[in-house]
């Protein structure tokens, strides 16, 4: 029987103000549903906010659940720049 897709992997540009730093941040994520590991780089810094990349990867991430998490943090999704999902499947 086939369910629905599950997303393993996502990578997004996020825009986020320098409180939280990207330890805590990464700490929030990683407590979100399905999520197993996350990983942050800093791509540009300004007067005001960073621009980060931010790679989760988990056994069934929702990226709804994921985008209130960053919300939550006072960040931005700007773009989902990859995406890894995969079929799932259930044996009887």
């Amino acid at each position: 029987m086939v369910h629905d897709p599950i997303v393993r992997k996502v990578v997004l540009d996020v825009l986020k103000p320098h409180q939280p730093q990207i330890p805590e941040l990464a700490s929030r994520l990683v407590a979100c549903h399905g999520v197993d590991h996350v990983g942050i780089s800093l791509a540009e810094i300004d007067q005001n906010t960073e621009s980060i990349k931010v790679q989760v990867e988990g056994t069934d991430i929702k990226i709804d659940a994921l985008k209130r998490c960053i919300e939550e943090m006072g960040a931005t999704i700007h773009s989902i720049d990859e995406v890894e999902v995969v079929k799932s499947t259930q044996h009887k």
